[in-house]
């Protein structure tokens, strides 16, 4: 029994103080991802979230599915999905979630951070005050749990804002800025006018479910009477639920740090009013046994504050793709603003533009310019408002987070701050440290420094691309297609394909490729050629004379016409994939986009693959064989296809694929890495979406690793993550290694893109 008397002087709370190398304030996608990364670096952290689960808009609270550079493969942003905390996440979500239920997503993100006996998580935990030492330096944070009613005071010395609204930037008196730019102050032709408005929106999403039987819905007395006009601009389907009711967005005109509560007040009365309509206006009678199952209480927010930098990234970063001496990540989602009205705006509901590739995020976007020890994290980071439309979206924002582990490991180790970091030579430091780990920065070569750069590489087959057996269905040419094929510097290519006309036509092949070597958007008709088509089954050959320039991807197109089909492979290879002159129309109106003049926005087509399980090759013989997937690449240090295959794979016909690494002397090993492909092209949705597997099925399940005199020193079942890490309580000591993989299925050969050894 507890009995206290009275106490005039009153009581406070319980206190706890707890001390950290960095404390991450906001456990959203990014805090989460970045606390993962930073943990595994060896640091000490502090995870305090305010809400009771993790994962902010990607969490059961608000259910919006994680989506980055791939843009729901909508662009030509190719193999381009975030790598590592987050692609472990996301590939393991799919493995226990195919269905995509966000409270499985939540109990994925607990366990991961729960896992990490360097992370110290306080859920339910608002920071509301900052304590500073200087003028530019926090001491602590304050946070109330009201859970357990413990005030917290934390302290480090680095401290990162991942908290959507900034209130750790905002409350040490960080730069910052909040609403559009003007259109002159970056060059940015895309910059909206106060008539658009300068801020997004939140948006509450609901789901509805169909009971079998007859089900009523009375409205609550405040919800909204008239949707009329919603219904008029806004395209809604019984169908559609979930963060596929992005567009119910609604607060841009508003302060959407100070009047959140207000706008989640209106968002539900659009809810209920759009639903009340649904049920009772007699314009939906298939919805009678449908009911309203779950609506959001608490709004997803996209926009409030961002604060400054060294470096603000704008329009010219993302549609020109700027190179940055300290990139340290990226993103390729769309330039993706919208009307600040929201709902009630005659307006569509967002204007997306596309850059032809990915682009670099600098380090120096990543911390304030004015608090010398505060990194900045998720949506709050250096950008203008045109670039954070494309900047704020859940992978980039995770993706961008897990650099900031590593990075304050660097700041620690070497007394800087996270200035002087992204501004010295250091960052060439920490670039190779990221690219090690298998962190993606397009543009920054690696440097191999473990021993694998020293091993003989040799395997027991090399995957020589001379066909795509002729084993699927016809293709009618609906759309203009293309098949992405990896060429090397001088080579030239000879194309044999079977072909299928209704009647007698004349059918264009091209030969295609871009600017950029690192982009996939075929921009460059390096040569065309027309041939006489006759009715009935053709088989054709088209010999191009063109000599690649570099070692790049080029696109072997056939122009569209629905009289012909063309035959198709079920055969389908690491780095090589099938694209249609089209479009998604959830991220583009047409297969070419088009901009007005004047935005600053390139002209171009989408060229997009099918999504599995409908994705598909085509049937083709080439010659010369192309000889992209040699050994030697498991030494390039990149982890996915670039502007070449950059993975081992071996032949479909061999039996027991094996790689060796030997070394002239004896060494001793104590860890070895595999990376495997878990294709970076699919954008493997988190929520809602169901994946029609549990694994991707380019990812090698079993393997084992054999020793110079071929004893066993490692086996694998089951596997279905991208990175495999293999640690050796007693250091292994060997003059040879050899990895034996299982090929996924019979129609995809086991491919590697990576082997580390320490």
């Amino acid at each position: 029994m507890v009995k206290s008397e009275f106490s005039s002087a009153g009581r406070s709370v319980k206190e706890l103080a707890l001390h950290a190398d960095l404390v991450f304030v906001g456990g959203g996608i990014a805090g989460t991802c970045g606390a993962i990364a930073a943990a595994r670096e060896g640091l000490k952290v502090i995870l305090v979230q305010d809400r009771p689960v993790l994962g902010g808009n990607a969490s059961s609270e608000v259910r919006l599915w994680i989506l980055g550079a791939t843009s729901s493969m909508g662009n030509n942003n190719r193999w381009s999905r975030e790598g590592g905390v987050l692609n472990e996440i996301l590939v393991e979500n799919m493995y226990r979630n195919p269905d995509g239920n966000a409270i499985i997503l939540d109990t994925i993100l607990l366990e991961m951070v729960k896992n990490e006996s360097n992370i110290t998580l306080l859920l339910n935990s608002a920071v509301y005050e900052v304590v500073k030492s200087s003028p530019d330096t926090i001491q602590e944070v304050i946070a109330f749990c009201s859970q357990n009613s413990t005030r917290y005071i934390l302290s480090a010395p680095y401290f990162c804002d991942a908290s959507g609204d900034g209130i750790v930037a905002f409350q040490s008196g960080a730069a910052f800025r909040m609403g559009a730019e003007a259109k002159d102050e970056f060059d940015e032709g895309f910059a909206p006018d106060k008539e658009y408005g300068e801020l997004l929106g939140h948006s509450i999403y609901f789901f509805t479910k169909d009971m079998g039987r007859l089900i009523t819905f009375t409205a609550p007395s405040y919800a909204l009477k008239d949707v009329s006009s919603i219904v008029k601009y806004r395209s809604y389907e019984l169908s559609d639920h979930g963060c596929k009711l992005w567009w119910l967005e609604y607060g841009g005109r508003l302060d959407t740090v100070h009047q959140t509560e207000e706008i989640k007040w209106e968002l539900w009365k659009i809810i209920y009013g759009i639903w009340d309509h649904v049920k009772n206006s007699g314009k939906y009678p298939e919805a009678e046994n449908l009911t309203l199952e779950w609506v959001g209480h608490i709004p997803g927010k996209r926009e409030s504050r961002r604060f400054e930098g060294d470096y603000i990234l704008s329009q010219k970063d993302v549609v020109e793709q700027r190179d940055h001496a300290d990139a340290v990540s990226y993103g390729g989602w769309s330039l993706d603003l919208h009307p600040a009205d929201g709902v009630f705006s005659e307006r569509p509901g967002c204007n997306q533009w596309h850059s032809k590739g990915v682009y670099q995020i600098p380090l120096r976007c990543l911390y304030s310019k004015n608090i010398k020890n505060l990194w900045l994290a998720g949506r709050i980071i250096s950008a203008s408002h045109v670039a954070f439309g494309s900047s704020r979206v859940m992978a980039t924002v995770a993706y961008t987070a897990q650099v900031l582990g590593l990075a304050t490991q660097y700041c620690l180790k070497n007394n800087i701050s996270p200035a002087e970091l992204a501004n010295s030579s250091k960052v060439k430091e920490l670039q190779q440290g990221l690219l090690q780990e298998g962190h993606f920065i397009p543009g920054v070569e690696p440097v191999i420094t473990n021993l694998s750069n020293n091993a003989i590489l040799t395997a027991s087959s090399e995957y020589k691309l001379a066909e795509l057996k002729s084993n699927g269905d016809w293709h009618k040419l609906d759309y203009s297609t293309a098949q992405l094929l990896p060429l090397s510097k001088g080579g030239k290519i000879k194309i044999g394909i079977e072909l299928d006309a209704d009647a007698d036509t004349n059918l264009t092949f091209q030969l295609r490729t871009s600017r950029k070597p690192i982009n996939y958007s075929p921009e460059v008709i390096l040569e065309s050629i027309e041939l006489s088509i006759e009715k009935g089954i053709n088989g054709v050959e088209i010999e191009f004379n063109t000599l690649i320039e570099n070692d790049q991807y080029v696109f072997f197109c056939i122009l569209k016409n629905e009289l012909v089909s063309f035959k198709t492979s079920k055969m389908f290879l690491t780095g090589t994939m099938m694209l249609m002159n089209r479009y998604n129309k959830a991220v583009a109106t047409s297969g070419v986009q088009l901009p007005p003049d004047g935005i600053g926005i390139d002209s171009f087509e989408f060229w997009l693959p099918s999504r599995r399980p409908a994705h598909q090759n085509m049937a083709l013989k080439i010659s010369p064989a192309l000889e992209p997937f040699k050994v030697s690449n498991l030494n390039s240090g990149i982890c996915r296809p670039t502007n070449r295959t950059n993975a081992w794979v071996a032949d479909i016909n061999d039996k027991s694929p094996s790689v060796t690494l030997s070394w002239k002397e004896p060494i001793e090993i104590s860890r070895i890495v595999l990376f495997f492909d878990s294709d970076f092209d699919h954008p493997l949705e988190s929520t809602l979406r169901v994946h029609p597997e549990r694994v991707v099925p380019h990812t090698v399940n079993n393997y084992k690793i054999m020793d110079a005199k071929g004893m066993l020193i490692y086996e694998r079942t089951g596997n279905y993550q991208t990175i495999n890490e293999v640690n050796f309580d007693i250091k292994l000591k060997t003059s040879a290694i050899t990895l034996y993989l299982e090929h996924p299925s019979s129609n995809l050969p086991a491919a590697l893109f990576e082997v580390q050894v320490y």
